[in-house]
C-alpha cells in the first residue's frame, strides 16, 4: 500500500484567501411565506408531509424524507429541546463577538429542528458551558423588537 503521509521536509502552507462577494438568495414562495410568517406574525409555521406526517421546520416544500410535497402549513411552540449546539470561539465577520452558541431546536410540534443563536448560557467557562448544553435543555423563542422577515428575526433562550 502506498504511504499518503507528507515526507518530513514539505513545508505546511497556508493560502490566503478572500470571499467578498454580493448576491441575492431567492427564497421561493414556501420559504417567502415561512419569512413572512416571521415578520407579519412574530410565529415559526412548519409545513406538513402529506404521507409520513412529519411537521418540518423551517418549512419547505418537500419531505426530504418521502419525496413528496407538503400538505399543509402550521404553527408550532415557542419553546422547544436544544438538540445540538457548537460554542463559537473565533471571531467571524458579520457575527456576534465570540464567544456564542448556535443550536438546532426542536419546537414543540415539530419533528425537526431549526437553527439559531442560543442565548442566556454562561460563557464564563466554555467547557462548564458545554457540559451544561450536553442535558438537552429547554429554550423558548425571543424575537427581536424590529422584525424584518429574516432568520435574525428571533434566537432561542435558555428556560
Amino acid at each position: 500500500m502506498k504511504d499518503v503521509h507528507m515526507p518530513n521536509d514539505v513545508e505546511l502552507i497556508t493560502i490566503p484567501g478572500n470571499w467578498n462577494f454580493d448576491y441575492r438568495y431567492f427564497a421561493g414562495e414556501t420559504a417567502s411565506r415561512f419569512f413572512a410568517e416571521l415578520k407579519n406574525s412574530r410565529r415559526i409555521m412548519g409545513t406538513r408531509c402529506g404521507k409520513c406526517r412529519r411537521l418540518l421546520v423551517p418549512a419547505r416544500t418537500f419531505c426530504e424524507a418521502c419525496y413528496v410535497e407538503t400538505v399543509s402549513w402550521e404553527p408550532v411552540g415557542e419553546e422547544g429541546t436544544l438538540e445540538v449546539f457548537t460554542i463559537v470561539a473565533a471571531a467571524f465577520p458579520g457575527m456576534p463577538p465570540p464567544p456564542f452558541v448556535i443550536g438546532y431546536v426542536t419546537l414543540d410540534g415539530a419533528d425537526t429542528s431549526i437553527a439559531n443563536f442560543i442565548k442566556g448560557v454562561d460563557l464564563s467557562d466554555i467547557h462548564a458551558a458545554g457540559k451544561s448544553l450536553l442535558s438537552r435543555p429547554r429554550v423558548r423563542t425571543v424575537f427581536s423588537a424590529e422584525v424584518q422577515g429574516r432568520i435574525t428575526d428571533f434566537h432561542f433562550e435558555l428556560i
